[in-house]
């Protein structure tokens, strides 16, 4: 099958990119590493207002999704602009409303009308523990909401325990607390939490993508400045190796994701579930092989904190484990 964006959503896409580029996200993250989240939530701001917070959000409740695709091509400008909070979280979150409100469960119902008209305006961020992502919710801290599924129920936690260190700062992690309004129990609700994991995944592979995108602009920029025995190192044939096997990763991850938009909304939960696998394993490979890259290509200044590229580099890696790490990517793929 040939899937290319058309021009509404290329066009779409460059509007958020070109949003973001005057955003100063990267004082953003550096706030929201310490705790601080007013300045992301101004560019969470910026997103609602280019349309972003309603993607995955239905019609029904004052969204205008859900739209994988077009959610798959924000997200890549997100990535390429490092907005930190959680994004791929609070898509899921409104998936799994959405869906288990659609199942007849009355309070999920309750929590859909109340949420997710704050979640497609921008108002809300909704942060979500799920088996798929482990023990802890990304940015409860910064959350106005934290669902958590357990098993066959879903409830609304009361809070959130200590926040955890992560190899990025920025993403900040903490266990939901016990207790809270029960939400939804049975079948329906593991069936929801399922498929919401699959819209975390997925976005957080456009997350990847955009992400490892910048890695290697910056990088190719960089190596075009430095030189060494009186040349650009960008001429050193070593050197474009490099980023050539890095940005052919990328290009390679790139209609992974959006047959893994498609299959979302397409086909069935199990082969959808692979695609989304597939293209989360082949973006998160790939971004962290454009880190790798950038920060041997940069002499090692990705250690350097104070260097902005350290944002993009750490959350690559960080990002190649979230909603899925390869192993478990690689296995969903090649099952039966």
């Amino acid at each position: 099958m040939h899937f290319a964006l058309d021009q509404a959503q290329t066009e779409f896409g460059r509007t958020v990119d070109r949003m973001l580029g005057g955003a100063d996200t990267p004082r953003a993250v550096r706030a929201w590493a310490r705790g601080q989240h007013a300045p992301g939530r101004a560019v969470w701001d910026r997103l609602a207002g280019a349309g972003v917070t309603s993607l995955a959000v239905p019609e029904a409740y004052g969204g205008v999704g859900p739209l994988p695709v077009e959610l798959g091509v924000a997200y890549v400008a997100a990535g390429r602009h490092a907005v930190p909070g959680p994004l791929a979280e609070t898509a899921a979150a409104a998936v799994l409303l959405a869906a288990l409100a659609g199942d007849g469960a009355a309070r999920a119902g309750r929590a859909a009308a109340d949420w997710l008209p704050r979640i497609a305006g921008g108002r809300a961020l909704v942060t979500l523990a799920a088996a798929d992502a482990g023990p802890y919710a990304l940015d409860a801290d910064a959350a106005d909401a934290v669902l958590a599924v357990e098993g066959e129920e879903l409830r609304l936690a009361p809070g959130h325990g200590p926040v955890q260190p992560s190899f990025d700062p920025a993403r900040r992690l903490a266990r939901p607390l016990p207790g809270g309004e029960p939400l939804a129990r049975g079948p329906a609700v593991a069936a929801a939490a399922a498929h919401a994991a699959d819209w975390a995944a997925f976005a957080t592979a456009a997350l990847a993508l955009g992400t490892g995108l910048t890695l290697v602009e910056r990088t190719a920029a960089y190596a075009g400045q430095r030189t060494q025995f009186g040349r650009p190192i960008g001429s050193f044939q070593a050197v474009k190796h490099r980023l050539a096997d890095a940005l052919i990763g990328l290009e390679f991850a790139r209609p992974l994701l959006y047959g893994a938009a498609v299959a979302l909304t397409s086909k069935p939960a199990a082969d959808a579930r692979k695609e989304v696998a597939a293209a989360k394993v082949a973006a998160g490979e790939a971004a962290y092989t454009a880190a790798r890259t950038a920060l041997q290509l940069h002499g090692a200044l990705g250690y350097t904190d104070e260097y902005d590229l350290s944002l993009w580099i750490r959350k690559a890696r960080a990002l190649r484990s979230a909603w899925g790490s390869p192993s478990i990517c690689r296995a969903r793929v090649l099952a039966p």
